[in-house]
C-alpha cells in the first residue's frame, strides 16, 4: 500500500498503470506506437504551467531552456527557478533505458514493488552486441552470448508495461530520434548521450538508473536548474565542413568540464544549413563537455524530418508553436559563444581526450610534433553520434569518386548504421553495397566499437597505433581495449578521407591523391539529408507491452553469474566515520571508464558482486603512478593487491573507506555501476576536487557522499597511507553545510583538519540516512 507522501506523488499522475494527461484540449500520441488512451501528450497543460512560472518569474524573458523544462514543473508554487542553484521537481515525459543499463534500472524498479511505469519507458538492445565479423554474423552471435540478460528484459518489460526494441533495431538514441522525441519534450534515459534528441528540439538528460526508477514509479525527478551557455551560429555550412564540426570546436572552447551544471543552447542564422540529424549530432556530443544537455530552437529542418518519419500532427502543432519553441527576444545566457559557419574548418579531436580540437589546417603539423602515430590502421563511421542517411551517403559519395580514379582504401574501414530503418534505406539504395565494394565491413545495428564492444586483431595491446572514428568519445583504451590506440574523432567525411589516403597527415582540402590517370583531389562530400524514396521501415523489431502484464513472470536463477537481484544496502548508522583507509587517491582524468569498465564487463551489467571486480582497476594510483595498485593497510609492510581485492578485504574485515580524486572525477558514461560498485563494496565517500553532473547524483542516489574541497588545494596534502574522520554525526550534514575532514597519519597522528563541500538537499540527506534513494522509496512502499 503506498504511503500518503507517495499517494500525494503518484496518483495524480496514475491511472491503471499509466501516466494520466487531461483529456480536454490539444492531443497528440507520444509515438506512432503508443495509441492508448492515456499515452497522449498535451502541450496546453505544458503551456499553461510556463504562464505560472512566468508570471512568479515576472515575465522576463526565458531561454528555450528554460520553457521546456519549467514547463514540466511539477508543483510552480512551492519552487524557485534560479539558475545554477534552485532545485527543480520536475515531471519527465518519457524514459529510456540502453540493455546495459536498463538491467540494473530495471532490477531497482522490480524492488520498488510498483507494478507498471507511470510514464512511457523503453528499453533497447543496441550495447551487448559484439563488432567483430559483420552484422550477419556478430548479432545472431551476440543473441546466443547473452540470450538470459535479452530474455530477462524483454519479460521484465512486458511486465511492467515497457516497449522493449529487441537487439538488431538499431542505437538507442537513433531509435528514439526517428520514434519518441518531438519538440517541446522532456526525456530523461540511463545513457550519456541521451541529449542527442535535442535535435528535434526536445530537451534530453542523461541519468542514472536510479533516477529512472523515480521518474518510472510516478515520482517526480529532480534536477538542479542548469544555467544556460548560448552558442550563436552565423553563416552557413560548406564544403567539407560538417556539423560535427560545431561541436569538435565547441569541445575545444569549452573543455571536458566547461559545461557541466548547464544546457548548451544553440541558436542564430546558422541553424538553417544544419539537417536535423546535424543538429542531433551536435547534442549528442555535447555530453563531452559534462553539459547537462543541448538542445536547438524549432525550425523546419526538424518539420522535414518529422514528415519523414510520419509525424505530421507533431510538425503541425510546432508549426503553429513557434514562439513557444524558442527562445524570447532579449533572454539572457550565462555564457555567450559564437561560430561563423562560413570560416569554420573541419576538426580533429584527439588523442585520447574528445577536448584537444585541432583544425585540419594544422592535423599533419600536430601530429609530427607530437609523435602520434601516422599511418591510420582503421578508419570507423557509425555511432550514435554519425549514422544518419546523411552521414553515411556523404561518405559514400567520396568513397565512390576515389573507386572511379582507382583508389583504394588503404586502412580497414568498419560502418555502423545507426539503426534498422536507417540500415535497410541504405541497402534499398544500394549505398550499403558500395561501402562493401569498397572493402568495409558492415557492422550490426548497434554500438559495437564505441563502446568497447570491438574484437580487435590487427594489432597486439600495447601496440601504438592510430584509429580514426566519427565516434564521440576516445578515452584511453575505450574503443579496443588497447590503452596505445591513439583515437581521434572526426566527422564521417574526415574519416573516410583519411582511411582512403591511410594517413594522418592527409589534408583533403589541400593535398591529392594518385589515381589511374593522375593525382586529383577529392571533391566536397555530397549526401542527402534525407531518402528520395523515404524511409524503408526494415524488420520489425519492436515488442509492444501487453495490455496487462501481471501474468508475465520474471525469474532470476540464483546461480547466474549475469543477474542478480539487488539487496538494499545498510542505512546510515548515524556515526561519524572514523580511521578510514583511503583505498585509492586518483592522480589526473577519471571517467566513468576507469571506475567501472565497459567493453568486457558489460556483460555483468546486471549482476553487481560480479562487476564489482572492475572497480577502479583503470585509475592510476598516486603512490606508485600504476593502475590497479593499491597498498592493503591490513597487512603488514608494503602489500598491494587489486583495488576490489583490498575493497573486499577491507569490506570482510568491516573497514569503511575512501576515495580521493581529481578534478571532474567521474566525466564520461551516466553508467550507475561506477557509483553503486564503491558503495557494495564498502565505500563511504568519495572526496575529489570536482565531480561531473551524473556521477555526482548517482552517488547520492546510492547512499554514498560525495564530497569536495573547500579549497582544491588541499588535494596536495593527502598522502594514500592517511587516515581520515568524516564528522557527519548529529546535524553536521544539512543543506548549505561544510563537513570537516580530519586527517591522520597511519599511526594516529593528527595533521590537519580540511574543509569539504557538499550539493545535498533536504531529501538527499534522506537518501543518506535511509542508505539509498531505493529504499526511501521502498520503505514509503512498504508503509
Amino acid at each position: 500500500m503506498l504511503s500518503t507522501t507517495l499517494k500525494r506523488a503518484v496518483a495524480p499522475r496514475l491511472r491503471n498503470g499509466c501516466r494520466a494527461y487531461a483529456t480536454q484540449g490539444t492531443q497528440i500520441p507520444f509515438s506512432n506506437l503508443e495509441n492508448e488512451k492515456e499515452r497522449f501528450f498535451n502541450p496546453d497543460k505544458l503551456k499553461h504551467t510556463l504562464k505560472q512560472v512566468k508570471e512568479k518569474l515576472n515575465n522576463r524573458p526565458f531561454t528555450l531552456s528554460e520553457k521546456v523544462l519549467y514547463s514540466h514543473t511539477d508543483d510552480v508554487k512551492s519552487q524557485e527557478f534560479v539558475r545554477g542553484k534552485s532545485y527543480l521537481k520536475l515531471r519527465p515525459d518519457r524514459v529510456a533505458m540502453q540493455d546495459a543499463t536498463a538491467q540494473m534500472a530495471i532490477l531497482q524498479f522490480m524492488s520498488s514493488g510498483i507494478p507498471q511505469t507511470a510514464v512511457p519507458s523503453t528499453v533497447h538492445c543496441d550495447h551487448l552486441i559484439l563488432a567483430q565479423d559483420g552484422g550477419h554474423e556478430d548479432l545472431p552471435r551476440s543473441k546466443d552470448l547473452n540470450k538470459e540478460v535479452f530474455n530477462f528484459l524483454s519479460n521484465a518489460s512486458q511486465k511492467h508495461g515497457i516497449g522493449f526494441w529487441k537487439p538488431g533495431s538499431g542505437i538507442i538514441h537513433q531509435i528514439i530520434l526517428e520514434n519518441y522525441a518531438f519538440p517541446g519534450g522532456l526525456m530523461i534515459g540511463t545513457d550519456s548521450h541521451t541529449p542527442n534528441a535535442g535535435g528535434l528540439g526536445m530537451l534530453a538528460i542523461g541519468v542514472g538508473g536510479a533516477d529512472a526508477v523515480d521518474v518510472m514509479a510516478g515520482l517526480p525527478w529532480e534536477l538542479k536548474a542548469p544555467k544556460v551557455i548560448g552558442v550563436k551560429l552565423t553563416g552557413k555550412l560548406n564544403g567539407w565542413t560538417s556539423p560535427k564540426d560545431i561541436i569538435l570546436k565547441v569541445a575545444g572552447i569549452l573543455t571536458v568540464k566547461g559545461g557541466t551544471g548547464a544546457i548548451v543552447e544553440y541558436f542564430g542564422s546558422g541553424l538553417d544549413s544544419i539537417s536535423c540529424t546535424g543538429m542531433a549530432t551536435i547534442c549528442n556530443m555535447g555530453a563531452e563537455i559534462g553539459a547537462t544537455t543541448s538542445v536547438f530552437p524549432y525550425n523546419e529542418r526538424m518539420a522535414e524530418y518529422l514528415r519523414a518519419t510520419k509525424r505530421d500532427k507533431f510538425a503541425d502543432w510546432a508549426n503553429q508553436n513557434r514562439d513557444y519553441l524558442s527562445a524570447d527576444k532579449d533572454a539572457q545566457y550565462d555564457q555567450l559563444i559564437e561560430i561563423n559557419l562560413d570560416t569554420l574548418e573541419p576538426h580533429v579531436n584527439g588523442p585520447f581526450t574528445p577536448d584537444l580540437a585541432t583544425p585540419i589546417s594544422q592535423v599533419a603539423r600536430v601530429a609530427k610534433e607530437n609523435g602520434w602515430p601516422l599511418e591510420v590502421k582503421a578508419g570507423l563511421i557509425g555511432s550514435c553520434t554519425n549514422s544518419s542517411y546523411e552521414d553515411m551517403t556523404r561518405s559514400a559519395f567520396l568513397i565512390n569518386e576515389a573507386k572511379q580514379n582507382g583508389v583504394e582504401m588503404k586502412s580497414q574501414y568498419f560502418v555502423t548504421p545507426g539503426s534498422e530503418q536507417v540500415r535497410a534505406t541504405l541497402e534499398r539504395d544500394g549505398v550499403l553495397k558500395q561501402f562493401q565494394d569498397a572493402g568495409g565491413v558492415v557492422l550490426s545495428n548497434a554500438c559495437g566499437p564505441c563502446i568497447g564492444q570491438w574484437n580487435r586483431t590487427d594489432v597486439k595491446k600495447g601496440e601504438d597505433n592510430t584509429i580514426v572514428t566519427s565516434y564521440n568519445r576516445n578515452f584511453t583504451a575505450r574503443n579496443d581495449g588497447n590503452p596505445r590506440t591513439h583515437a581521434f574523432v572526426t566527422s564521417p567525411e574526415l574519416v573516410t578521407a583519411f582511411s582512403i589516403a591511410g594517413s594522418l597527415t592527409f589534408n583533403p582540402l589541400t593535398d591529392s591523391l594518385k589515381g589511374k590517370n593522375g593525382d586529383f583531389k577529392l571533391s566536397a562530400p555530397q549526401g542527402h539529408a534525407l531518402p528520395a524514396k523515404g524511409y524503408d521501415p526494415g524488420q520489425d523489431t519492436f515488442q509492444s507491452p501487453p495490455k496487462d502484464g501481471n501474468q508475465v513472470q520474471v525469474n532470476i536463477d540464483p546461480k547466474s553469474d549475469r543477474l542478480q537481484l539487488l539487496k538494499p544496502f545498510a542505512p546510515w548508522d548515524k556515526k561519524d566515520y572514523t580511521n578510514c583507509p583511503i583505498l585509492i587517491k586518483t592522480v589526473g582524468k577519471c571517467t566513468t571508464d576507469h571506475i567501472s569498465m565497459a567493453g568486457p564487463w558489460l556483460k555483468y551489467r546486471g549482476h553487481l558482486e560480479n562487476i564489482s571486480n572492475n572497480m577502479l582497476i583503470g585509475a592510476i594510483n598516486a603512490q606508485n603512478n600504476k593502475a590497479n595498485s593499491v597498498q592493503n593497510f591490513l597487512k603488514e609492510g608494503e602489500v598491494f593487491d587489486t583495488v576490489p581485492g583490498v575493497a573486499r578485504e577491507y569490506k570482510a574485515q568491516g573497514v569503511k573507506w575512501v576515495v580521493i580524486g581529481d578534478e571532474n572525477y567521474g566525466e564520461g558514461s551516466s553508467r550507475e555501476h561506477a557509483a553503486l560498485e564503491p558503495r557494495y563494496l564498502g565505500g563511504v565517500a568519495i572526496i575529489v576536487k570536482s565531480f561531473a553532473r551524473i556521477h555526482e547524483t548517482n552517488l547520492k542516489k546510492q547512499g554514498m557522499l560525495p564530497l569536495t574541497f573547500a579549497e582544491p588545494a588541499d588535494y596536495d596534502k593527502i598522502e594514500p597511507t592517511d587516515r581520515v574522520d568524516l564528522l557527519v554525526s548529529g546535524d553536521k550534514l544539512h543543506e548549505g553545510s561544510q563537513i570537516t575532514l580530519k586527517l591522520s597519519t597511519k599511526d594516529g597522528k593528527h595533521k590537519t583538519d580540511i574543509l569539504l563541500n557538499h550539493t545535498f538537499n533536504k531529501e538527499q540527506i534522506g537518501w543518506f540516512h535511509a542508505g539509498s534513494a531505493l529504499n526511501l522509496i521502498a520503505a514509503q512502499q512498504k508503509k
